[in-house]
């Protein structure tokens, strides 16, 4: 049985049946190309978490601007620090002190709308990187043109529910404010766990039937990369900058994939006791938390190591966790779901033990908790 899930970047909470991940992702609004009638503003917050993802997509036939733009171009974006697929905050200030000397707020004939587009659908004359967009229909020039007409993040922003599917190969995204489907991956099949990059790019999914790691694109919806694992996978958590992503792989004798979300590689595989069915991401960061079900064992892994630093054993078998945290944003206590359990296991992080079990109420007569 999965777990429904609704993550954001600080907390995860946990509910019975189906696997949930409440997410971010932008979309451009669909704007009249009407010029403007007050002077627009350039939004850095939309620039950095719309703007720039279309900085670093690739398309067929194409380099991706990022590959011509960090080198001789006028306009010089900031070359990537190594292992990272995004900015930083620095690099994503300096890069829209760039950018935005090619716009005129308001204006659709601005250099960084016009420069890219066919020239049949109101581009000018030559661009060395090519035509990327034939048309100014295209979703990734609608969200560049929505920039530049001076969109704001905050209204640009939309944040969807994942709902994964086991039993079948597609996945629904929920409109959490009118509780509508209003998205559909398709072809993953037994679909497992899910997480999205911190910017919205990208969704992960854990493929149980070809034991792959599946990356999908979020404005397209479309599968583009595979990546085999080392095993059956189950549930999957992402690091808080994005560039790791962690499986948590069942198949005996058990081990966290880790993958590379830059280069989009497996590039490591950490064992662990029993099969894993949950890995989590403390909130500050710092740690993987590896919990086996058949193994009744929670492994904690250093996330700058990628090495196992300790681990604890419960006499039930280890389910969902969520965590506390001390003032200075360190993890302070982890609250453990045990098989057959009805309640919760609390271990202190700094003593590494189990100090308590908390019984909750007992269900009404006739009910049956899952």
């Amino acid at each position: 049985m999965h777990l429904t899930k609704i993550l954001n970047w600080r907390r995860a909470l946990f509910l019975a049946i189906g696997a949930w991940v409440l997410m971010t992702i932008g979309f451009a609004a669909q704007q009249s190309h009407a010029p403007m009638t007050a002077p627009a503003q350039l939004d850095f917050e939309f620039f950095k978490s719309q703007v720039q993802p279309i900085l670093l997509a690739k398309r067929p036939g194409h380099a991706r601007c990022v590959a011509c733009h960090i080198t001789s171009t006028p306009l010089r974006l900031q070359p990537l620090s190594t292992g990272s697929g995004a900015w930083d905050e620095e690099q994503s200030r300096k890069n829209f002190d760039v950018v935005r000397q090619r716009v005129i707020p308001g204006d659709l004939h601005s250099m960084l709308l016009i420069h890219p587009l066919a020239t049949e659908a109101g581009g000018d004359a030559f661009h060395a990187g090519g035509k990327h967009w034939d048309s100014q229909n295209a979703p990734e020039w609608q969200t560049l043109a929505a920039w530049v007409r001076g969109a704001k993040a905050d209204a640009s922003t939309k944040l969807r529910i994942i709902q994964t599917n086991s039993a079948g190969d597609n996945i629904h995204l929920i409109d959490p404010v009118t509780n509508k489907v209003v998205g559909e991956i398709k072809d993953i099949e037994a679909n497992h766990g899910a997480a999205a990059a911190p910017d919205g790019s990208r969704m992960y999914f854990s493929d149980e039937a070809l034991e792959t790691l599946d990356i999908v694109d979020a404005r397209t919806l479309q599968v583009t990369k595979r990546i085999a694992l080392s095993g059956r996978p189950n549930n999957i958590s992402i690091s808080r900058d994005g560039r790791r992503v962690y499986v948590a792989i069942v198949q005996a004798p058990g081990a966290v994939d880790v993958i590379d979300t830059a280069s989009q590689e497996r590039v490591k595989s950490i064992p662990a006791k029993g099969g894993v069915h949950n890995t989590y991401v403390t909130p500050d960061g710092n740690y993987v938390i590896a919990g086996s079900i058949v193994g009744k064992i929670m492994t904690v892994i250093d996330a700058k190591t990628e090495q196992p630093v300790w681990s604890l054993e419960f006499d039930l078998g280890v389910r969902p966790m969520a965590f506390e945290q001390n003032a200075d944003g360190s993890t302070r206590r982890i609250f453990v779901q045990l098989t057959e359990f009805h309640g919760f296991a609390v271990v202190d992080f700094q003593t590494r033990k189990e100090v308590t079990r908390i019984t909750l109420p007992p269900l009404p007569p006739g009910k049956v908790g899952g």
